[in-house]
């Protein structure tokens, strides 16, 4: 009995951080589920260097794209849950496509277990200023209603955040466009730079550099106050439009069945590197701001966030197969 106790503690301390002889050294792969350039893989990439020396192996970024994030995010839930794969999950991955989306192959409570938020994400709506003639967002809305239906706004992909951003300005505006989803927040950067589509809903962090340079011009936030990154932005509270001032957030997690210790060693690490203040710079800078959680935590939030993306789809009216 004796020495089957001591077995399980050495292998139970083969897990914790600084003794993780199990893990040490072996390519730990983290599974971004939209393309480059993106507030999500921002996210990864802040952490990468600091993760990789905390938990003293490599780890890979790998980009899955498509589907609204449901390609990357069902290719972590179906990976062997040894503790060397991990996910990025969003609002959209693990609340709004389960509640807009009839089919999905991924179940986002049974077949995760969370491991940690990591940032909150505010959002923002912005125009391409050379194609859409509005300077405020008392200005867009006064433009959509003499002009319905004549306008179109990019996001990342249907099922997104951005999406729903996008219904619920129309249901709070009571205005109309027409949404032109992309397969990633790069390629709809892209296109509304280029002129292609005028209006654009999606994470800071993803339109920050184009909005400094002139290129973007920022209409609202979705945060509690005004962004030190964005200070002549008004948040939508105080526009008067609170049902849309709610951020959206970025977190990790493991495929269902990962031993709990390389969840709470993942969980360790996450919460170390972002008390980094390299770590902390670049995504403050980004318009991403730190956050962290516990395991038990998350896969909480999870739940509740689901609940709500589903009242928020009810009341947009956003429903996909």
């Amino acid at each position: 009995m004796q020495r089957r106790q001591l077995l399980a503690s050495l292998a139970a301390a083969s897990f914790i951080p600084g003794m993780s002889f199990a893990q040490e050294g072996k390519p730990l792969r983290i599974v971004i589920p939209f393309p480059p350039g993106g507030a999500t893989d921002i996210t990864a990439r802040s952490l990468q260097e600091a993760l990789a020396r905390i938990l003293k192996q490599p780890v890979v970024l790998e980009n899955r794209a498509g589907a609204g994030g449901s390609i990357g995010t069902t290719e972590v839930a179906r990976a062997t849950p040894d503790g060397l794969t991990f996910g990025i999950a969003t609002l959209s991955t693990h609340g709004v496509n389960p509640a807009v989306y009839a089919k999905l192959p991924y179940d986002p409570v049974k077949d995760f277990v969370g491991v940690t938020e990591i940032v909150k994400a505010p959002g923002v709506i912005v125009v391409n200023p050379n194609v859409l003639p509005v300077n405020s967002f008392a200005e867009l809305v006064k433009y959509l209603k003499a002009n319905p239906g004549k306008v179109s706004y990019a996001t990342p992909g249907n099922g997104t955040i951005g999406h729903m951003w996008g219904e619920l300005f129309k249901s709070s505006t009571g205005t109309s466009m027409v949404h032109i989803p992309y397969r990633g927040a790069g390629p709809a950067i892209n296109d509304v730079l280029g002129g292609q589509v005028p209006v654009y809903f999606d994470q800071v962090a993803s339109s920050l550099p184009h909005i400094q340079a002139g290129k973007l011009k920022a209409l609202a936030v979705s945060w509690h106050e005004r962004l030190d990154v964005l200070p002549a932005v008004p948040t939508y509270g105080e526009l008067g439009y609170a049902v849309n001032n709610d951020p959206s957030w970025f977190g990790m997690v493991a495929p269902a069945g990962t031993p709990a210790a390389l969840v709470e060693r993942m969980q360790q690490a996450v919460a170390q590197a972002l008390k980094e203040p390299a770590v902390r710079q670049r995504l403050a800078g980004q318009g991403l701001y730190p956050s962290g959680s516990t395991p038990k935590e998350f896969s909480a939030q999870i739940v509740r966030e689901i609940e709500k993306m589903k009242r928020v789809a009810a009341f947009a009216h956003v429903k996909m197969d």
